[in-house]
């Protein structure tokens, strides 16, 4: 069998970690990332490829005439216009594996590009954060090659499991629950600050304590405002997605879009420099406390 040469399309915390993770187990790595064309981003993008043996291609042509499988690892906004591109330019028989967090319809959308253009397109639901788990990370299956691709990536190394031979199964899966972690990050977010404000959030965490003894509260929401400060941006634009996985569904998605104004909101604060100096892993009171002192001049939403 062709042994794998990888491309991957996006090399942001999930590209890279993804890269570094099957570079060892594949023939080759590339990537292809529109800010590497970003003068202020493109050094980071190539030392880093550098120091991993991943060839940073010019465009994605490129990266697609040396790739027999495609990663699209990309914000959810680009879920589309990615595979539009990509079905232009790759060659018959790639796969192309979609970890991006976007609505069934949107996936389906995907998939119908790569398929007339004679690829095998891939759906995945990641279904919580890659950082902790790498590639290892869990992951829903789904389409018409969704059974026959999977030993190939548990071949990898990869915990994936097919969710069905529909395309948008695995993507409602992982939409659904995202309705639900990132509305408990943004509600966290409101909870804390306010009650910081109040000098009422000892008594509050101890009654949430309380009620669900299993969670540590004032972990989880250090944990809760670092990854939202650093990712909001991209949480936002997930968050889009799930409303329209909510709206596909035939309801009007209240939550899901409040959700996502609020996400837009920290990343509005975060590219403001409002975090800058907090030091390594901060508690969440630093970033309440920014988000206090600061709260008249803080950046408006997007």
């Amino acid at each position: 069998m062709e042994r794998i040469r990888l491309g991957l399309v996006g090399y942001g915390e999930v590209g890279r970690l993804f890269a570094t993770g099957l570079k060892p187990s594949v023939a080759w790595v590339g990537t292809w990332d529109k800010q590497l064309a970003d003068a202020s981003t493109r050094a980071d993008l190539l030392a880093h490829a550098s120091a991993h043996s991943v060839e940073a291609c010019a465009s994605l042509a490129a990266l697609c005439s040396e790739s027999n499988w495609i990663i699209s690892a990309v914000t959810a906004s680009q879920t589309l216009a990615v595979a539009q591109e990509a079905a232009q330019l790759l060659r018959p028989g790639t796969v192309f594996f979609d970890l991006n967090s976007a609505s069934p319809g949107t996936k389906q959308k995907a998939a119908m590009l790569i398929e007339a253009a004679g690829g095998r397109y891939l759906e995945a639901g990641v279904m919580t954060s890659v950082p902790p788990y790498g590639i290892r990370v869990p992951m829903l299956l789904g389409g018409p090659h969704a059974e026959a691709l999977a030993p190939s990536l548990q071949g990898l190394g990869m915990q994936v499991r097919v969710a069905s031979d529909r395309l948008g199964v695995a993507s409602a899966t992982k939409m659904c629950r995202s309705v639900m972690i990132k509305g408990l990050e943004a509600l966290v977010l409101e909870s804390y600050t306010a009650a910081r404000h109040y000098g009422v959030e000892d008594a509050m965490i101890a009654t949430l304590q309380e009620t669900f003894p299993g969670i540590d509260w004032q972990q989880q929401g250090s944990y809760f405002f670092s990854r939202v400060a650093q990712h909001g941006q991209r949480r936002a634009e997930e968050m889009r997605e799930a409303a329209n996985t909510v709206r596909e569904a035939g309801f009007e998605p209240s939550m899901a879009s409040a959700i996502a104004s609020k996400h837009q909101w920290m990343a509005g604060q975060a590219r403001a420099g409002l975090f800058q100096g907090l030091g390594a892993e901060p508690a969440w009171q630093g970033y309440a406390d920014r988000l206090l002192t600061h709260r008249g001049q803080a950046a408006n939403d997007d």
